[in-house]
């Protein structure tokens, strides 16, 4: 059983004071007979007459009992308190040891090295601290990964168009390409996508760190699915994809319309760019059906479909499907924006699907808001 640090420090304290008790009992129990003899020998031989016990008086006895409890106490508690300053120094370097041990993780993630832990003491107060710590220092080394393979993940999607147009510059230097519309609109193409990548990253970063500028108004979420259907129906009738909307019933909403606009253009494009020609794209929305009272939009395709390993990792930043294109019109980031522009409206953005080919659905949901009825 493990033994609280409160109760470990009382019977500490405890174990301090009886060694110093202890000790001085003893002490004083074997040093004050001795002393006390020694002190009537030497008064009744000052005189040199032989005095015996019948001839003092009490004053001089008392004054013998004096001497010698003194001198006993004296030597008892400088006993007492070198063995109990002993006894302390063990048991605070015992209490101490976790705690140092602590010190030094921290001056190792300060320092930017979260490969160290500190070993979990037995005491339950202090291994929750040692526990808390080793959690500290792994949530610090996967942010510090994260920010690396990101780094990493930002160049090699701007190596690409980088490479494009040094391409394009050095054959219009060494006259390969002419200056042509063709030419400088490849130009403008690979220019944009960088622009498009630079905004997208800039968003991610306020979204992620809670600096995303919302302007949430009373507004119906059906109306804006609808709307971002409309927007992007004539792209779908260029790819040949069939666009099914389903937005009748209204869904009384606080968010911010742009911003929600932007998740569900995401999601309608991202199921266009799935789904093969002929096939169909659904915009539904509708109460989730919910204790926690929450609208839904679900844009469901009939396209390539995820394996269920893809449903959450299509979130994660430049994500693609392996059977996707490498290069796509967006910038990788989109589905990642869109999830923390609508966790920052207290809702959520998911996937699901019944594997490849089969086609995915991606259901956009947030909190429904109150309607009060006047009488």
């Amino acid at each position: 059983m493990k033994m609280r640090l409160s109760l470990r420090l009382f019977i500490s304290y405890a174990a301090v004071a009886v060694v110093g008790g202890g000790v001085a009992y003893l002490t004083i129990s074997l040093l004050a007979p001795r002393l006390f003899e020694d002190r009537l020998g030497m008064m009744m031989n000052s005189d040199g007459t032989g005095m015996s016990m019948g001839n003092m008086d009490a004053t001089s006895v008392r004054s013998a009992f004096l001497s010698a409890l003194t001198t006993s106490l004296i030597v008892g508690v400088l006993a007492s308190v070198v063995a109990a300053g002993f006894v302390a120094a063990a048991v605070t370097g015992r209490l101490l040891r976790p705690l140092n041990a602590v010190r030094a993780a921290t001056k190792q993630i300060a320092a930017g090295k979260y490969g160290g832990r500190v070993p979990v003491p037995s005491e339950p107060e202090l291994a929750a601290l040692a526990t808390d710590v080793n959690t500290l220092a792994q949530a610090l080394a996967d942010t510090e990964s994260r920010r690396t393979r990101l780094l990493g993940e930002v160049a090699h999607e701007m190596r690409t168009p980088l490479t494009v147009l040094d391409g394009y510059v050095e054959g219009l230097i060494d006259g390969v390409f002419t200056a042509g519309p063709d030419t400088f609109g490849s130009l403008s193409e690979e220019l944009r996508r960088l622009h498009r990548l630079s905004n997208d990253l800039s968003s991610l970063s306020r979204a992620q760190e809670q600096r995303l500028d919302l302007h949430p108004v009373n507004t119906d979420l059906a109306d804006l699915a609808r709307r971002a259907a409309a927007r992007l129906s004539p792209q779908f009738e260029d790819s040949d994809v069939a666009l099914n909307i389903d937005a009748d019933t209204a869904l009384p909403v606080h968010v911010d319309p742009d911003r929600i606009t932007q998740v569900l253009t995401n999601l309608l494009g991202n199921a266009l760019h799935a789904t093969p020609t002929g096939g169909t794209v659904t915009i539904t929305a509708r109460d989730a059906g919910d204790a926690g009272g929450r609208g839904e939009v679900v844009v469901t395709d009939t396209g390539v479909g995820l394996v269920e390993d893809d449903t959450e990792r299509v979130f994660e930043r430049f994500y693609r499907v392996p059977s996707q294109a490498r290069r796509s019109a967006g910038s990788g980031i989109g589905l990642t924006i869109a999830r923390e522009i609508a966790r920052a409206h207290g809702g959520d953005v998911t996937a699901a699907s019944a594997g490849k080919g089969l086609g995915a659905s991606f259901a956009l949901v947030v909190p429904l808001r109150s309607v009060e009825i006047s009488g």
